[in-house]
């Protein structure tokens, strides 16, 4: 993991909000023994990924990861509901938090890292459109829940709060969404995510 990544954020908030004990390492890319050891475990390089000591699998990819381990304590860790219906809601929003919040959010992040002169600004403005649509399909979406999906935090509630806070950074929420405003307010107010902003502040 890094502190700074926002798809290591999504599961460190499962993992803080079911005190699972579990051990972080972080990478560092500009460190060659630490990046060779990463692109060992995973050769795509993302991260965050999970090695489970226990079995000694290796699990990539951030909803995998936070499912895998509602597998393995199921008693502890509970981010999918058991509804049948409420659980492929779950996965839609986790699945359209990481598509539409944080790809174009990344996106636009990305372009301003860029050397002069080689910016995309056509690619930026998409960006900022992407947003502006998925805000308005999560401000109707949110229309009478607590959480993303209903009343109970779940897996994307998780994938929620990385995505919205770096993209309203970029492209603010504004005014006219209240019940999204709302919502990152509810998020923010969790002990899970304070924790991973805390931790984050310093880098």
């Amino acid at each position: 993991m890094h502190p700074l990544a926002s798809f290591c954020h999504k599961v460190l908030i499962s993992l803080y909000e079911s005190e699972l004990v579990f051990e972080a390492r972080t990478v560092d890319f500009s460190d060659p023994g630490s990046a060779a050891a990463h692109f060992e475990r995973w050769p795509v390089g993302k991260i965050p990924v999970l090695h489970d000591s226990a079995t000694g699998r290796v699990v990539p990819e951030t909803s995998i990861i936070i499912e895998y381990l509602q597998t393995r304590y199921p008693e502890q860790f509970r981010f999918l509901p058991d509804d049948a219906r409420l659980r492929l809601d779950t996965r839609l929003w986790d699945r359209f938090y990481d598509l539409h919040v944080s790809v174009p959010m990344q996106k636009i992040v990305r372009d301003r890292i860029r050397p002069a002169g080689a910016g995309d600004p056509y690619g930026v403005a998409e960006a900022h459109e992407a947003l502006e649509t998925a805000y308005a399909m999560i401000e109707t979406q949110l229309s009478g829940k607590a959480w993303a999906v209903g009343d109970d935090f779940t897996l994307a509630d998780c994938a929620a709060f990385p995505a919205l806070f770096f993209a309203s950074v970029v492209h603010p929420i504004g005014g006219v969404r209240p019940a999204l405003s709302s919502y990152l307010d509810r998020l923010l107010s969790r002990p899970s995510v304070a924790r991973v902003l805390d931790e984050a502040r310093p880098f």
